[in-house]
């Protein structure tokens, strides 16, 4: 089955995304757990939690995709700041627990300056603190594009985070524009990239994908979305994904430069390269 869906705005909480999601034929869906520029985050709604899992339940959804504040970077230079974004991803894990059986996915966080291995060491410790052994959540590590300092823009990275980790709930979410913008060529050698995941990783920490296009060439590390088929990656790829057996059954996120009507659009038209 595919598990098909967007980034749904949370202000009418748990329930009111699923309404959404439904209505523009989606069966999974992304949101952001607070403020996706600042760190203000919602109180929290037991009771809607407790609903959105029954009707998750009900309507076969698959795994939501959970996503962290783009300002949260667990690796910058100032250690206030990573304290405090420290805390923030405890308590965005712990908010999490309510929805048990999802996903949270981040951007791994830029190093400014501070080298890659120092960086990583960063985002090693942050995660160890924030993660509870019994925690029933999987966090994912985002794929990047290896723009300026950014972590993640190599797969050899991202598994250094997860050994560094060592935790079974722990994994990756490749998005098509970042691995793509990162020098791994999607377009003419899907399988080729899913082996390197493989080797590097292990594919069984491939949990789920963001779909995006991109405006910009291969390996140009530039990370600007465009939507499906308007962009270097072309229809074709996003053909070869939803298809491929290696990643049916992972929640796919559409996060391509749109409005609610034009993301209908778009799940209908991936639904169709599947049934094609």
């Amino acid at each position: 089955m595919l598990f098909i869906g967007c980034h749904l705005s949370a202000s009418k909480g748990n329930v009111g995304m699923i309404q959404t999601a439904e209505e523009l034929g989606a069966n999974t869906f992304a949101f952001f757990t607070r403020n996706p520029r600042g760190s203000q985050a919602k109180p929290l709604d037991i009771a809607d939690c407790e609903k959105a899992m029954e009707l998750l339940r009900q309507k076969n959804f698959g795994k939501l995709v959970a996503h962290g504040a783009y300002t949260m970077n667990l690796c910058t230079a100032r250690e206030k700041d990573r304290l405090f974004t420290r805390e923030l991803l405890k308590d965005d894990l712990s908010r999490m627990a309510y929805l048990p059986g999802n996903f949270y996915n981040f951007h791994p966080g830029s190093h400014v300056g501070q080298g890659v291995e120092t960086g990583i060491s960063q985002i090693v410790e942050a995660l160890r603190y924030a993660m509870e052994p019994d925690h029933p959540v999987t966090v994912l590590l985002e794929t990047m594009a290896g723009k300026g300092s950014e972590i993640g823009g190599r797969f050899e990275e991202l598994k250094v985070i997860i050994d560094g980790v060592g935790s079974e709930r722990i994994g990756v979410c490749m998005d098509t524009c970042h691995v793509y913008d990162a020098g791994y060529d999607i377009v003419n050698d899907l399988d080729g990239v899913l082996e390197e995941f493989d080797r590097v990783i292990g594919l069984d920490r491939l949990c789920a994908l963001h779909l995006n296009d991109s405006k910009n060439p291969f390996s140009s590390h530039k990370d600007r979305h465009e939507c499906i088929g308007k962009g270097a990656l072309g229809e074709e790829t996003f053909r070869n994904i939803v298809n491929h057996p290696l990643l049916k059954g992972k929640p796919m996120i559409l996060e391509t430069p749109n409005e609610l009507p034009d993301y209908a659009k778009e799940i209908a038209l991936l639904r169709q390269m599947e049934n094609d």
